[in-house]
């Protein structure tokens, strides 16, 4: 049986909190072996101290981006970026962050998510006694779906993905390319039990002590697809214009070679 629920009494997260502290005491020496803990990337990166100011938050996302997929401005004039940031996450506004931040200020991610989850799982595990896995999530959109969901940014001691290639599926069909991104599956599951503005940015997760193992599990990190197998490098309105511009400068190659 698969049980989530949300921790109680974390409390606003402060910079230098020691978040292995809070976690562990808002537990209350309930966690055991096998319990998969979803932290939202917020509390890490105010624990980590990942505020800039930043008087214009359009600033702060040029400055975190490393490539831009698609921008589009709403008739508000209100402009919406779809980039790479520094993770090698694709997502809106580089994940930079402007609500609940000090006035002036935005939040970025954490440096290496997968580093905060190793050294949070590592604290709790020898805090607690319990051999548990932790999740860092954030809120994302989905290409051609409307609205948001949390996915795995950061991981350690849990399995990511549940690899099901090689078997059989119940007609005896081999499955070639079946497998289920379970830590996304999994941080999207804990948002129902932590809400949006509950005051709740820890769940725990009972129910799948298959999925912890070791803390030098590929993290989060192995979720991002390479761009090499990247079918959507770019959005449709940049793609096209990219074309075109390619299209151009190779007619005036071929034009110039011709004279």
């Amino acid at each position: 049986m698969l049980q989530i629920w949300a921790l109680d009494g974390i409390g606003e997260v402060q910079e230098g909190d020691d978040l292995v502290a809070l976690i562990a005491a808002a537990a209350d020496g309930a966690l055991q072996d096998g319990d998969i803990l979803v932290v939202t990337s917020k509390i890490v990166s105010k624990a980590e101290g990942r505020f800039v100011r930043a008087d214009d938050r359009e600033d702060a996302i040029t400055a975190e981006t490393v490539r831009v997929v698609a921008s589009r401005t709403s008739p508000t004039g209100h402009i919406t970026r779809i980039v790479e940031n520094r993770l090698g996450i694709v997502a809106a506004a580089a994940g930079v962050d402007a609500s609940n931040t000090p006035h002036g200020t935005v939040l970025l991610l954490p440096v290496d998510p997968d580093a905060s989850a190793r050294a949070l799982a590592a604290g709790l595990r020898e805090r607690t006694g319990a051999r548990v896995g932790v999740i860092v999530s954030d809120t994302h959109g989905r290409a051609w779906r409307e609205g948001q969901t949390d996915a795995a940014i950061g991981a350690a001691g849990v399995h990511v993905f549940e690899d099901l290639r090689g078997g059989t599926d119940a007609e005896g069909r081999p499955l070639i390319v079946t497998m289920p991104c379970v830590a996304d599956e999994l941080a999207a599951a804990s948002d129902l039990v932590k809400g949006k503005a509950a005051g709740l940015p820890v769940a725990v997760v009972r129910g799948r002590a298959d999925l912890v193992g070791d803390l030098d599990l590929p993290g989060a990190r192995s979720i991002v697809r390479p761009p090499e197998r990247d079918f959507f490098r770019l959005g449709a309105d940049e793609a096209h214009a990219a074309g075109r511009a390619e299209g151009y400068d190779l007619g005036w190659a071929d034009g110039a070679a011709s004279r």
